[in-house]
């Protein structure tokens, strides 16, 4: 199966055998509260040039050559049913590496399927994605909601055990195109998480990453701020950006050919940050976060899922 973009790269997708699905992470992220994480598909027809996997050998050709895991289903309901039995619970975070709903998705309905083992097995569960295409899921996240087994640490603290985060680095329909140019428009993830909130989800932003001089501009922040409110976000994650250098598809890489192009009086200002490290320096970090926690507290946006 292959998928053209307008951008001018066809994405394949390919078929693998895999010896695990369900990866279980040494702590609890106090952002994601991933206990597990789960990853579909291995590359991305998304093509964000800045992803952070593009700083692997799993990012060479990412948008290219994307791998479905066929034996998932078979692997997570061998899984899950053992830490079923345990009582080990706690949050499956989906679109950790790979969204979980890439264009493929719409007609392989993988990521649906595996839905359908964690609402069996009563795991709950966190979709971070950049696609409107979870609206399909609904109808099954709701009943994960409903079923699912809390860890100790969390019981009581959520009013929903399904959590929905879109990610966004800009809302602004240029700079997404120059810099995520497979993925759904930014007011597409808009209008999916104003309905995903009208739906009664815990539904936020995975602000990640702000592009610096481009979209983590101060009316630039107020715009997405204002717009994120608007449409009912209970949260968001904020978080600076990463440019990891291997050779000539790397995020640094792709990152400094696209300011190049179209930001070309800014390219020198990445060269002083990035030509020598993969991110920016400790005073914009803290400046940062400082600006974060004043629009956190004006639009009344916690930057975390429980303040």
């Amino acid at each position: 199966m292959s998928y053209e973009f307008r951008s001018g790269y066809t994405s394949v997708l390919q078929e693998i055998e895999s010896k695990s699905i369900l990866n279980k992470t040494k702590h609890q992220d106090s952002w994601f509260l991933d206990n597990y994480t789960i990853n579909p598909y291995s590359g991305c027809s998304f093509n964000c040039l800045y992803c952070y996997i593009r700083g692997s050998k799993y990012g060479i050709h990412m948008e290219k050559k994307v791998s479905v895991k066929r034996n998932a289903v078979e692997l997570l309901e061998k899984q899950l049913k053992n830490r079923a039995k345990k009582e080990a619970f706690g949050y499956i975070v989906m679109g950790s590496s790979t969204d979980a709903y890439l264009h493929f998705e719409e007609e392989y309905q993988l990521t649906r399927q595996l839905l359908q083992v964690i609402l069996k097995y009563k795991f709950p569960v966190h979709i971070i994605t950049k696609s409107s295409l979870v609206l399909r899921d609904l109808d099954l996240l709701h009943e994960i909601g409903e079923h699912a087994i809390l860890p100790e640490n969390l019981k009581g603290k959520l009013k929903h055990k399904t959590i929905i985060t879109f990610s966004f680095s800009t809302t602004d329909a240029k700079i997404g195109k120059i810099f995520e140019p497979g993925a759904p428009a930014p007011s597409e993830r808009l209008e999916a998480l104003k309905f995903c909130t009208k739906n009664n989800f815990t539904t936020g932003v995975s602000l990640m990453p702000l592009l610096p001089f481009i979209s983590d501009r101060g009316e630039h922040l107020v715009e997405m701020f204002e717009a994120f409110k608007a449409v009912g976000a209970n949260y968001i994650l904020p978080a600076t950006i990463t440019l990891f250098g291997l050779g000539k598809a790397d995020s640094k890489t792709l990152v400094f050919e696209a300011v190049k192009k179209h930001y070309p009086d800014l390219l020198e200002k990445y060269h002083q940050f990035f030509g020598n490290s993969h991110e920016m320096p400790p005073y914009y970090r803290d400046a940062f976060y400082k600006k974060m926690q004043e629009l956190s507290l004006e639009y009344d946006l916690p930057l975390r899922i429980i303040p």
